[in-house]
């Protein structure tokens, strides 16, 4: 059965591009498995997939199982708190009754939940190549990543879609509307995943607002719910105290929301500290030669921190805003 294992399916669009889908993409990933549920991304995006970059894993490869291509895994699941240094280890117990771990101020966290990732650019042999197809090789494509990708038990996957409302989102509305279904399934091993709905992205200024405006008439048109906004790049975050700075404006996406009768999920400012996460991932599986040198010399004279990227990102101003995201949808789609 096409998504078998897949409980819940998130679309995260926009009619514009260059609003950060991926980074939202990624940092709501991120925040769902730190609320303990098991969370896999689809990237769509087959011209330009960002979701291997952002992860660090641009030289993985897809394996083949008898039920399916497997996905990359970015980390696994965790059932208990792991320590922040060798020095001071955090002592963590579990509390079976509740399925929750004590912390060391005495509270409860929530178990790490897995985080798997399927991508053209996995697929790709070289990441500089470019790839140029046409509307009906994109189709077959997408229609594949949806029936032929073993995720196994996955709380929630989340889709990242390339910009607009063209061939890639006419192919994903028909093929999810025939193998899942947008009202919430039945419990069992035959139950269709849910289509939960879509999350938009914009950012505040109009030129943004008009485009995803469009998007919400194409989730209308085509019987997929919307969650809510995300105003992505809603000011700037100042790395050392934490005051946001409205660079260029703010409140756009809020306006719109409002006045297309659209839950608005909240403001993202842009946060160099994530940006910088996500870089130096990257910056460590670099190809130039001279990258690689001034990234080694840099490692010489940093402690390497080796910790899964999802530990990183707790560190992030930005984990607080999608930390109340996830909590948001969570108690919309599970009630």
């Amino acid at each position: 059965m096409p998504l078998e294992g897949v409980k819940n399916i998130i679309l995260i669009l926009s009619g514009k591009g260059g609003v950060g889908k991926s980074s939202v993409t990624l940092q709501l990933a991120l925040a769902l498995t730190l609320q303990g549920k098991s969370v896999g991304i689809l990237d769509i995006d087959l011209t330009g997939p960002s979701i291997p970059r952002l992860v660090g894993l641009e030289n993985a490869k897809i394996t083949q199982s008898p039920n399916g291509w497997i996905p990359v895994p970015v980390h696994e699941t965790q059932s208990q708190a792991a320590p922040k240094n060798d020095a001071a280890p955090a002592a963590t117990t579990t509390a079976a009754a509740a399925g929750e771990i004590a912390n060391e101020n005495g509270g409860t966290t929530q178990p790490r939940g897995s985080l798997r990732c399927m991508s053209l650019g996995f697929l790709l042999r070289d990441r500089g190549d470019a790839v140029i197809w046409r509307g009906p090789k994109k189709t077959a494509m997408i229609r594949q990543f949806l029936t032929d990708v073993y995720w196994g038990e996955t709380d929630y996957l989340l889709v990242d879609t390339p910009p607009g409302t063209s061939d890639e989102h006419i192919a994903l509305a028909e093929e999810l509307l025939k193998i899942s279904t947008t009202s919430p399934s039945t419990s069992g091993p035959s139950a269709l995943p849910h289509l939960t709905g879509a999350v938009l992205v914009t950012t505040p200024q109009a030129i943004a607002t008009s485009d995803v405006r469009k998007e919400v008439n194409f989730c209308v048109k085509t019987n997929i719910p919307t969650l809510g906004v995300v105003e992505n790049m809603s000011g700037y975050t100042c790395p050392c105290c934490g005051e946001v700075s409205n660079l260029f404006s703010s409140g756009g996406g809020e306006v719109m929301a409002r006045e297309m009768g659209v839950r608005f999920l909240g403001k993202v400012p842009v946060d160099v500290q994530f940006g910088a996460l996500v870089e130096a991932k990257s910056a460590e599986d670099s190809d130039d030669e001279d990258e690689e040198d001034k990234v080694q010399e840099e490692k010489e004279e940093a402690v390497v921190d080796d910790r899964p990227l999802v530990e990183r990102y707790r560190e992030c101003w930005s984990y607080g805003r999608f930390e109340g995201f996830a909590r948001t949808l969570i108690g919309e789609i599970e009630g």
